[in-house]
């Protein structure tokens, strides 16, 4: 797939959108690296305009429902959000006891090498999928996210995963304010 269908076309539009890590490295194994995620999320969401309908974060990417308030634009947000997070993490994994340090640090700086598109360390992949929730059910892919954790057996019930807005739609409070749709 290609084309239009994957280019941020209306910076307020609503969204599916999914941010992978290179080479689909399980690099959320760690509640360290899940809680950067999530504590980026959350000030993007009180700081820049961020409204989340929907999100789950997996061991190698996150897939989320959201869009930009005005002034706000989501390509921005993208931008930064992936800019922040991927020095954090790098920040993370030289710091924490990790038995994987010097392997994640020699491929993420291999891939900032190999694209030129990163100083030290290249985290995620460039590309978002953002596909306009205009052209699909919104609930379908609502769904989608929700099962991520059950079919990779994290969990048997989705509201169970706690980095996930599943506990939100059963009616609790998770760990990121969620606009329901």
């Amino acid at each position: 797939m290609g084309g239009s269908r994957y280019i941020i076309t209306d910076q307020y539009q609503t969204y599916f959108i999914t941010c992978t890590i290179v080479d689909w490295i399980d690099l959320f194994t760690r509640s360290e690296y899940k809680n950067i995620i999530v504590d980026s999320l959350n000030y993007c969401i009180e700081s820049k305009g961020l409204i989340l309908n929907g999100w789950v974060l997996m061991t190698n990417h996150i897939h989320f429902i959201g869009r930009c308030e005005e002034p706000n634009k989501m390509s921005d947000f993208l931008r930064d959000f992936k800019k922040f997070t991927s020095k954090k993490l790098a920040t993370a994994i030289k710091e924490i006891p990790e038995s994987r340090r010097d392997w994640l640090l020699d491929k993420f700086n291999f891939e900032a090498r190999k694209t030129n598109r990163a100083e030290n360390y290249k985290i995620w992949q460039d590309d978002n999928h953002p596909i306009d929730l205009q052209e699909i059910d919104a609930y379908q892919k609502l769904d989608y996210i929700h099962d991520n954790p059950v079919k990779a057996a994290i969990v048997e019930i989705p509201e169970h995963y706690i980095y996930s807005s599943a506990i939100d739609y059963a009616g609790l409070n998770g760990l990121l304010k969620i606009e329901l749709i």
